[in-house]
């Protein structure tokens, strides 16, 4: 087995009563392992009891998503040629491994790729998380083929092709082993959310690339760990997003956080005329963790720069998303100018 499916794990017995038999039912070739994050509900007895040929790996503490894939890859190193990330709360369809693997197999120069990752609940539609892969724009927010904001697309095949992205979905993501080690992995700093982002920046300052391969599906739940309108998803996106851009950002770096200080005000007035003043202070914190953690950013960012040999930019968008979707109404990737997406140099 060259490949090996995991599953981070925190109290999540009813996702994986759910989805690990057919997860099971449905991957060949590779090892499936449960690495569980000090769960305190029957997670592990189940697996145990109900799926013995499942790999366990206990973390000894729960330091999130990011420390958690961290702490139970390492125990992994050296075993496997690839490793899949993939969510509790993910359905996946049969033979949805094969492209995946086959992809990389032809690919040396590829890091990782996803599938398409549809919605469990609208499985005519593409799920937030990830849909057919990602982008960013010159302000750096994500969005992605068949997603833009919080407008999902349905599925009609309009984004069926293998595609290069600046970034693929931590919902769902095989990735080399030997790339996630060196890089160092997720940046357990980040705890959980936007981390995967980062990741492939990371990788593509190295001339790394990442596809989307729609031949594989998926279905994914979607905020099973922390529901879409959790204040703490908030502080953590908000957070994770400005430390994203301190560590990867070329260029004048004051300028772009300042700039992007202001949109996060803007938003919080977005929040503030819906009364919504819990998720307010998510970005009042949120600012305040990034301005405590910049010494610390610093410290990365040069590292970064210092392990950078060609930066691959396929996948940025050099032009405002804000502005196409509020001002051009512009809801679908489709209609995006696509003079405006950089390709390789």
């Amino acid at each position: 087995m060259k490949t090996a499916v995991v599953i981070l794990n925190w109290n999540g017995l009813t996702f994986l009563k759910q989805f690990l038999p057919t997860l099971i039912q449905n991957t060949t070739d590779a090892t499936i392992v449960v690495v569980d994050n000090q769960s305190t509900d029957e997670s592990l007895a189940y697996v145990q009891e109900n799926h013995p040929e499942v790999e366990l790996i206990l973390n000894e503490s729960n330091g999130g998503f990011a420390k958690g894939y961290n702490d139970g890859l390492s125990q992994l190193k050296g075993r496997f040629e690839y490793y899949v990330l993939i969510n509790s709360d993910i359905e996946v369809t049969e033979n949805w491994l094969i492209p995946l693997v086959k992809k990389l197999d032809e690919h040396p120069e590829i890091a990782g790729v996803q599938p398409k990752v549809l919605s469990y609940h609208k499985k005519t539609h593409f799920e937030h998380a990830g849909a057919s892969g990602g982008y960013i724009d010159k302000n750096y927010y994500p969005f992605c083929r068949g997603r833009i904001f919080d407008e999902v697309e349905e599925d009609l095949g309009q984004y069926d092709n293998d595609k290069e992205v600046f970034w693929t979905t931590g919902a769902c993501m095989l990735v080399r082993a030997v790339v996630y080690h060196r890089l160092g992995g997720l940046d357990e700093d980040f705890f959980a959310h936007m981390e995967e982002i980062d990741f492939c920046w990371r990788a593509k300052k190295q001339n790394l690339s990442f596809y989307v391969v729609p031949s594989s599906k998926v279905y994914h739940v979607g905020g099973g760990t922390l529901n879409y309108e959790n204040p703490r998803k908030t502080y953590l996106n908000f957070r994770n997003s400005l430390f994203t851009i301190h560590k990867n950002h070329e260029g004048w770096l004051f300028g772009k956080v300042f700039y992007r200080l202001i949109l996060d005000g803007i938003a919080a007035g977005k929040y503030l005329i819906g009364f919504q003043f819990k998720h307010i202070f998510a970005i009042v914190k949120a600012h305040n963790a990034y301005f405590r953690s910049i010494k610390v950013l610093n410290r990365k960012r040069k590292q970064i720069t210092k392990e950078s040999t060609h930066f691959n930019r396929e996948g940025l968008y050099k032009a405002s998303l804000l502005w196409a979707y509020f001002f051009k109404r512009i809801k679908k990737f489709e209609g995006l100018n696509k003079r405006f997406f950089i390709h390789k140099d």
